[in-house]
């Protein structure tokens, strides 16, 4: 079965460096890093193209914990996804999440050129904590 947001065999240079460092976090024969690993300072230059994703259970829900410029900003900081509208680049975002805590592992999406919108690609990352998955990072890449 193909996974509906598969991760490319061949990412860009931006999106390939973050999937390096969430593997770089890996402990042990762990399949995730923890989140209190997770540092975003880790990656400074990427920082305005970053998200940071709080994942709830009973109800599944999504909470931005941080979000770069680029991709919403410090307003949608503490808002649950189902309370924002996820307009560019955040389209599709919930999906998404939804497909990246249920496969356990990365999900990519790819969205084509729209209107005066440039093309992205967004790659979510899984973190492990409190004995489920508790983040997820995000970063968005424009073409």
């Amino acid at each position: 079965m193909t996974h509906p947001f598969a991760v490319p065999a061949s990412l860009s240079p931006d999106l390939a460096r973050v999937q390096a460092y969430w593997r770089g976090l890996l402990r042990g024969a762990a399949e995730m890093p923890f989140a209190d690993d997770l540092r975003l300072t880790d990656l400074p230059d990427l920082v305005g193209r970053l998200l940071l994703v709080e994942v709830f259970q009973g109800p599944e829900r999504f909470r931005f914990a941080e979000a770069g410029g680029a991709v919403g900003g410090v307003e949608m900081e503490g808002l649950f996804l189902d309370e924002t509208e996820l307009a560019y680049p955040l389209e599709f975002l919930r999906a998404q999440c939804s497909a990246t805590v249920e496969s356990a592992r990365p999900t990519c999406m790819r969205m084509a050129k729209a209107g005066a919108q440039k093309p992205y690609t967004r790659l979510l990352l899984p973190f492990w904590g409190d004995g489920r998955i508790s983040a997820i990072l995000g970063v968005v890449d424009f073409d």
